[in-house]
């Protein structure tokens, strides 16, 4: 089911953007993943799909790119984004008891090919 009921504020990239995380919350789910929250904000950044796998937390960026000369989905999670994702992981953390394993994975999706990136981003 889509986040977003009132579909008429959202402009078309927004709802692209919408569907794609969508497809890849789909994905994941069938690849036994669970979903926690989903885009969590806060003041330093916003992570797109937060998901547990096994004993670990999961921070997911979902990238959704029509195929471009411009470089690919997963190439667009450029060092900005990594650290504000950095950040709001930190603040994701601090509202739990205990720490678990946690990474940081790219569901990039350009075109009709999705491509599923564990451990992309080394904080």
């Amino acid at each position: 089911m889509p986040l977003f009921k009132n579909t008429a504020s959202r402009t078309a990239k927004q709802l692209a953007g919408d569907a794609g995380e969508d497809r890849a919350l789909a994905y994941l789910e069938q690849q036994g993943l669970s979903l926690l929250q989903r885009n969590f904000r806060c003041k330093g950044g916003e992570i797109d799909l937060i998901m547990k796998h096994g004993s670990a937390i999961v921070f997911v960026e979902v990238r959704k790119r029509a195929p471009s000369r411009f470089g690919d989905a997963a190439a667009s999670v450029g060092t900005q984004k990594q650290a504000r994702l950095a950040v709001a992981a930190q603040v994701y953390l601090q509202s739990l008891r205990t720490v678990p394993p946690c990474r940081f994975d790219v569901v990039a999706i350009d075109g009709e090919q999705l491509n599923w990136i564990r451990n992309a981003i080394q904080p």
